[in-house]
Formats: C-alpha cells, structure tokens, sequence
C-alpha cells in the first residue's frame, strides 16, 4: 500500500495579460496584498499569439509573470483561482463587470517538475479541483528545459515564457532549499 505524503510545496507564479498598463503599479500592489511579496518578475511581452481578449480588453494586452516569494501548498490552486477571478473584476471597466474585464490573471504552481495552470475551462486533459476549477499541465520540465505538451497555449510555448520560467525555476530551487533547512 502507498502512503500518501505531505506535498512539497511551490512557487505561486502569476501570468497577467493586461491592456491596462497604465495601472501596472496598482496590480502589482494589489497581488501582493493577496499573495505576499513577489520575488521575480519578467519584462513585459507583446502578446501576438491571438486576438481572442482584443474585444473585451479594449485593445491589445501585454504578458508579464510574477514569481512570489511565499512558496504555496499546490492544493490551495483552486482557492488562489477563485481570489484571482474576484481580483480580476476588481481591474474591469466598469468595475465589476465580467464583460470590461481590462486585466486577466492565470495562477499558476510551479514545482521542479512541472507548472500547472489552473483554469475555469473544463477540457479533456484537465484534471477537476473543486468549485468549477480545474488544474492544468502546462509544461513539464525534462531534459533541462520546459517541454511543451499538444494543449499548451502557444504564449506558454514560446521560448521567451519558457526563459523566463527557466529563471523562475533556479529562484524556486534556491527558496526551497532556504525552506527546508
């Protein structure tokens, strides 16, 4: 019989799209209201990969990646989904409306192994966690690299997200360390 063993916690890694530049500060200032202070970050990147959040941000979005410096039970995903959906209407125009939404947040774990996005789309890859969310492998790390698998979202794909989660990842390692000594 296996024993269940307590999880190794990870590092809380937040992808933001915006078209809301300009409130960047207050975002970022809100987070760590909820998360506690963030540890990394990256430049900000065009977001070409599709048109799809164009309409409803009220232009193009940028991407940028938070690491936070707290390490996180990966079994809180699904509670740090649900804080981030509600920050999300906090940013729309108006505020609260889920149609003026003007900045999203995609939460994320980030473990030696893996980074698992969680996600309110059900699809068939993705595992359910409770209260209509849902977990996703978004790549997993071999062979010293971020591997993409057939449903990672093209921006998670590219080279220069993958990068910026290499860097994340020797970040996650040292904290790790300095957790468990």
């Amino acid at each position: 019989m296996a024993i269940a063993r307590p999880y190794t916690d990870c590092a809380l890694v937040m992808g933001v799209l915006s078209s809301a530049e300009g409130e960047r500060g207050r975002i970022l200032a809100v987070l760590e209201d909820a998360f506690g202070p963030i540890q990394l970050a990256s430049p900000t990147m065009d977001f070409s990969y599709t048109d799809y959040y164009d309409g409803e941000m009220g232009s193009r979005p940028v991407r940028y990646l938070l690491m936070f410096r707290n390490l996180v039970d990966p079994s809180t995903l699904a509670d740090i989904k649900t804080a981030t959906n509600e920050l999300e209407l906090s940013f729309a125009v108006p505020a609260g409306s889920p149609s003026g939404r003007r900045v999203n947040l995609d939460p994320g774990i980030l473990s030696l192994s893996s980074f698992i996005l969680a996600t309110c789309k059900d699809r068939s890859h993705r595992i359910p966690l409770k209260d209509g969310i849902y977990a996703e492998t978004t790549l997993i790390y071999q062979n010293k690299d971020f591997q993409r698998l057939p449903w990672t979202y093209a921006d998670y794909s590219s080279d220069e997200v993958r990068s910026v989660l290499r860097s994340f990842r020797n970040e996650y390692r040292r904290l790790l360390k300095l957790s468990q000594s």
